[in-house]
C-alpha cells in the first residue's frame, strides 16, 4: 500500500475513535455532572481536528514533484506536524488553567461537585482505547518515516494521560467523597505540565525542519564514511544537509583525479549515491559536485 493511503487509514481509524470517545465523554459529563470529563472531551475535540488536520497536509505532502516544488510537498507534512504540537500546547494549557481555577475555587472554601460513575467509566475506556490508538498510530509513524503520524499519536497519549487524572480524581472523589474531589484538577495540572513538554518537542523539530536544520553531526560524520568508502574519491566538503518532510537532502563537494574521465567519474558519483539512497532512503535528494586533482595518479 503507498505511503499515503496508509497514513490515511491509520489516520482515519484514529478519527473515527476520536469521535466515538468525544461524543461518549461529552454524554457522560454531562449526566454524570463532572467538570473533569467535560475539559477530558474537549481534549479528544482537539484530537479529532488534529486528525483532519493530518489527513488534509499529508495529501498535499504525497503530491509529487512539480515546476513550482522541484523538492516535493514533505515539508507540508512538517507543517502539519508544528500545528499539531501548537494544538496540544493549546489543549495542554487549558487543561491548566481550568485546574489552577478548580483549585483556586477549593481554596477559598467552595465545595467541588462529586461525580457521577458514568464519569469514571467513560475515563477508564478513554484510556483503553487511547493508549491503544497511541501503540497503533505511534509504529506506523516511526515505519512509515512520518512526522506528523508521531504527532499525532503523541496526541492519542496526551488524551489517555489526561483520561487517567481524570479517572482518579473522579475515582477519589466517589470513594472518599467531597473532601477529595480537588485531586482531580490538582492531577490535570500535572497532565498538563508533561504535555507542554511533549508539544514543545514537537513544535522545535518541526521549526528547525521549516527553517532548514541541518541533520545531526553522527549522520553527516556517516554521511563522510559512505563517500570516503569509493575509492578514488577523496576530500569531501562544503557538505550541507536538510530534511524536506520524510526525505533528506545532501549536496557536498569531492576530489576526483583530473584525469580520469567522464564515464569513470559519473560511475562513481553513481555508487556514491546509491549507498547514500541505499542509507537515507530511495527519495534522498543527493547533488555531487566534482572538483579535479591535477597530476593524481589514476585509480588501480
Amino acid at each position: 500500500m503507498p505511503r499515503t493511503k496508509e497514513i490515511f487509514k491509520v489516520t482515519l481509524w484514529g478519527g473515527a475513535g476520536n469521535l466515538l470517545l468525544t461524543a461518549f465523554k461529552f454524554v457522560a459529563g454531562f449526566v454524570a455532572g463532572s467538570a473533569a470529563m467535560l475539559a477530558d472531551a474537549v481534549h479528544s475535540l482537539s484530537d479529532l481536528l488534529t486528525d483532519i488536520i493530518v489527513l488534509v497536509f499529508v495529501r498535499i505532502s504525497g503530491k509529487p514533484q512539480d515546476e513550482g516544488h522541484d523538492y516535493g510537498h514533505g515539508k507540508f507534512e512538517t507543517l502539519a506536524t508544528l500545528f499539531i504540537g501548537l494544538a496540544l500546547a493549546a489543549a495542554a494549557l487549558s487543561i491548566i488553567v481550568s485546574g489552577v481555577v478548580q483549585v483556586v475555587h477549593w481554596a477559598s472554601g467552595e465545595t467541588l461537585h462529586v461525580p457521577g460513575m458514568l464519569a469514571l467509566w467513560a475515563a477508564l475506556v478513554s484510556i483503553v482505547v487511547k493508549e491503544l490508538l497511541y501503540q497503533y498510530t505511534a509504529r506506523a509513524g516511526r515505519r512509515l518515516e512520518s512526522q506528523a503520524l508521531v504527532a499525532n499519536a503523541w496526541h492519542h497519549r496526551s488524551d489517555a494521560l489526561s483520561s487517567v487524572a481524570a479517572a482518579i480524581g473522579i475515582g477519589c472523589a466517589i470513594l472518599f467523597g467531597e473532601r477529595w474531589a480537588v485531586l482531580d484538577p490538582m492531577a490535570s495540572i500535572i497532565v498538563g505540565a508533561m504535555l507542554i513538554k511533549v508539544s514543545v518537542d514537537l513544535a522545535k523539530t518541526s521549526i528547525q525542519e521549516l527553517t532548514d536544520s541541518s541533520l545531526s553531526s553522527d549522520l553527516e560524520d556517516e554521511i563522510y564514511f559512505i563517500i570516503c568508502s569509493c575509492p578514488g574519491v577523496i576530500e569531501p566538503h562544503n557538505l550541507r544537509t536538510r530534511r524536506i518532510g520524510k526525505e533528506t537532502a545532501i549536496e557536498v563537494h569531492v576530489r576526483m583525479d583530473g584525469n580520469m574521465s567522464l564515464s569513470e567519474a559519473h560511475d562513481k558519483v553513481s555508487v556514491i549515491e546509491d549507498r547514500l539512497r541505499g542509507r537515507f532512503g530511495p527519495g534522498t535528494f543527493v547533488t555531487i559536485h566534482m572538483e579535479p586533482i591535477k597530476n593524481a595518479q589514476k585509480d588501480s
